[in-house]
């Protein structure tokens, strides 16, 4: 069951590593770890994606807050966030598959970037499975590279962490 976990830390050097480290203690593999300055640049938002079960992510949210440059942590169920996360994918491309691959970007939202004789990079930002599924789309075409942010998250509604 994979769990997200939405960390306020202060913005200082180690912070990330002391966290990290908790979870390698664990043996916990982290799926997806994505790290920002928030609206207040002394914070800074750590989303972590773990597939692990509720009482072990209880646990580790415990130990998370026994830590000094730790601010907040709320573990997020799928029904109570809003996660995106950012693709960048480059395609190969030819006059003749390029028709088809505009037509998913445009039916995908995702956005192309740049164009060449031989390639076309695109953006998407959406749901990790809907990003999955255009990834399987662009397949056929031949993908050369991609590169994935992991997943951010904030909860719906006016609650904040």
């Amino acid at each position: 069951m994979k769990q997200t976990i939405s960390v306020l830390v202060e913005n200082r050097a180690g912070a990330l590593n002391k966290i990290t480290g908790l979870f390698s203690k664990r043996a916990f593999n982290i799926d997806s770890l994505a790290v920002g300055v928030t609206d207040d640049p002394t914070l800074s938002r750590i989303t972590i994606i773990v597939d692990s079960g509720n009482s072990v992510v209880e646990q580790v949210e415990k130990q998370l807050n026994k830590l000094v440059d730790v601010v907040k942590v709320r573990t997020l169920s799928e029904h109570s966030m809003i996660g995106r996360e950012l693709m960048l994918i480059k395609v190969s491309a030819t006059t003749t598959t390029r028709p088809d691959i505009m037509t998913i970007c445009n039916v995908c939202g995702a956005k192309v970037l740049d164009i060449t004789p031989s390639t076309v990079t695109i953006e998407i930002v959406n749901t990790p499975d809907l990003i999955r599924s255009f990834e399987e789309m662009m397949r056929p075409y031949g993908i050369m590279e991609t590169a994935r942010t992991g997943m951010v998250a904030l909860q719906r509604g006016a609650n904040k962490i």
